[in-house]
Protein backbone atom coordinates (compact mmCIF):
# COMPACT_ATOMS: atom_id res chain seq x y z
CA UNK A 1 0.00 0.00 0.00
CA UNK A 2 1.15 3.69 -1.01
CA UNK A 3 1.91 5.90 1.78
CA UNK A 4 1.70 9.82 1.23
CA UNK A 5 3.51 12.00 3.32
CA UNK A 6 2.80 15.56 2.90
CA UNK A 7 4.97 18.14 4.78
CA UNK A 8 4.70 22.33 4.02
CA UNK A 9 6.73 25.17 5.27
CA UNK A 10 5.67 27.91 7.85
CA UNK A 11 4.45 30.08 4.90
CA UNK A 12 1.77 27.60 3.93
CA UNK A 13 -1.29 26.98 5.55
CA UNK A 14 -2.41 23.29 5.84
CA UNK A 15 -3.91 20.79 7.84
CA UNK A 16 -5.97 18.06 7.86
CA UNK A 17 -8.24 19.09 4.95
CA UNK A 18 -5.22 20.45 2.97
CA UNK A 19 -3.71 17.14 3.88
CA UNK A 20 -6.26 14.80 2.46
CA UNK A 21 -6.65 16.68 -0.87
CA UNK A 22 -3.00 16.47 -1.65
CA UNK A 23 -3.08 13.02 -0.38
CA UNK A 24 -6.09 12.28 -3.41
CA UNK A 25 -4.19 14.39 -6.21
CA UNK A 26 -1.25 12.10 -5.29
CA UNK A 27 -3.11 8.58 -5.11
CA UNK A 28 -5.08 10.03 -8.31
CA UNK A 29 -2.37 10.32 -10.30
CA UNK A 30 -0.45 7.38 -9.64
CA UNK A 31 -2.94 4.76 -8.95
CA UNK A 32 -1.91 2.00 -11.56
CA UNK A 33 1.25 2.07 -10.30
CA UNK A 34 0.33 1.91 -6.50
CA UNK A 35 1.21 -1.84 -6.34
CA UNK A 36 4.56 -0.30 -7.35
CA UNK A 37 5.23 2.90 -5.49
CA UNK A 38 5.82 2.27 -1.84
CA UNK A 39 5.70 6.06 -1.07
CA UNK A 40 5.60 9.31 -1.75
CA UNK A 41 6.69 12.53 -0.10
CA UNK A 42 5.41 15.95 -0.64
CA UNK A 43 7.15 18.93 0.19
CA UNK A 44 5.33 22.20 -0.04
CA UNK A 45 6.26 26.03 0.61
CA UNK A 46 5.82 29.34 -0.19
CA UNK A 47 9.29 31.05 -1.06
CA UNK A 48 8.29 33.96 -1.47
CA UNK A 49 6.37 33.76 2.17
CA UNK A 50 3.85 36.91 2.37
CA UNK A 51 5.90 39.09 -0.16
CA UNK A 52 3.76 37.57 -3.43
CA UNK A 53 5.35 37.15 -6.47
CA UNK A 54 4.42 34.90 -9.89
CA UNK A 55 5.23 31.24 -9.34
CA UNK A 56 6.57 31.27 -5.58
CA UNK A 57 4.35 28.21 -4.56
CA UNK A 58 6.54 25.11 -4.87
CA UNK A 59 5.39 21.62 -4.60
CA UNK A 60 8.40 19.10 -4.82
CA UNK A 61 6.99 15.17 -5.03
CA UNK A 62 9.55 11.92 -4.21
CA UNK A 63 8.41 8.86 -4.98
CA UNK A 64 9.87 5.54 -4.11
CA UNK A 65 9.49 2.80 -6.15
CA UNK A 66 10.15 -0.93 -4.87
CA UNK A 67 13.75 -1.53 -5.67
CA UNK A 68 14.98 1.64 -7.15
CA UNK A 69 16.51 4.83 -5.72
CA UNK A 70 13.86 7.76 -5.00
CA UNK A 71 12.30 9.79 -7.97
CA UNK A 72 11.64 13.70 -7.13
CA UNK A 73 9.89 16.62 -9.24
CA UNK A 74 9.22 19.67 -8.65
CA UNK A 75 6.77 22.57 -9.96
CA UNK A 76 6.28 26.01 -9.19
CA UNK A 77 2.62 27.76 -9.66
CA UNK A 78 1.05 30.83 -8.51
CA UNK A 79 -1.17 28.73 -5.84
CA UNK A 80 -0.49 25.93 -3.90
CA UNK A 81 -3.14 23.86 -5.28
CA UNK A 82 -1.98 24.77 -9.19
CA UNK A 83 1.78 23.39 -7.59
CA UNK A 84 0.27 20.14 -6.08
CA UNK A 85 -1.26 18.85 -9.21
CA UNK A 86 1.24 20.58 -11.26
CA UNK A 87 3.76 17.83 -9.80
CA UNK A 88 1.58 15.14 -8.98
CA UNK A 89 1.02 15.37 -13.10
CA UNK A 90 4.94 15.73 -13.58
CA UNK A 91 5.49 12.85 -11.12
CA UNK A 92 3.08 10.50 -12.76
CA UNK A 93 4.19 10.67 -16.04
CA UNK A 94 8.15 10.05 -14.44
CA UNK A 95 7.01 7.27 -12.86
CA UNK A 96 5.59 5.77 -15.88
CA UNK A 97 8.69 6.72 -17.73
CA UNK A 98 10.77 4.95 -15.26
CA UNK A 99 8.52 1.66 -15.44
CA UNK A 100 8.48 1.57 -18.87
CA UNK A 101 11.93 1.51 -19.32
CA UNK A 102 12.25 -0.91 -16.65
CA UNK A 103 9.95 -3.12 -18.16
CA UNK A 104 11.68 -2.51 -21.66
CA UNK A 105 14.80 -3.93 -19.91
CA UNK A 106 13.58 -6.87 -18.66
CA UNK A 107 12.00 -7.79 -21.97
CA UNK A 108 15.08 -7.39 -24.08
CA UNK A 109 16.74 -9.39 -21.00
CA UNK A 110 14.77 -12.54 -21.52
CA UNK A 111 13.93 -12.08 -25.21
CA UNK A 112 15.64 -14.61 -27.14
CA UNK A 113 18.74 -14.06 -29.35
CA UNK A 114 17.32 -14.09 -32.69
CA UNK A 115 15.23 -11.40 -31.75
CA UNK A 116 18.12 -9.03 -30.39
CA UNK A 117 19.74 -8.61 -33.39
CA UNK A 118 19.24 -6.52 -36.31
CA UNK A 119 19.45 -9.27 -39.00
CA UNK A 120 16.22 -9.74 -40.71
CA UNK A 121 15.61 -13.50 -40.54
CA UNK A 122 13.14 -14.92 -43.49
CA UNK A 123 11.63 -18.15 -43.49
CA UNK A 124 13.10 -20.16 -46.05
Amino acid sequence: MMQVQVNTDRNVDGGEKFDAYVRRMVESALERFSDRVTRVEVHIGDENANKGGQGDKRCMMEARLEGRQPSAVTHHSNTVEDAVDGAAAKLERLVAHTLDKLRDVHAHAHAPESMLTDEVVTPP
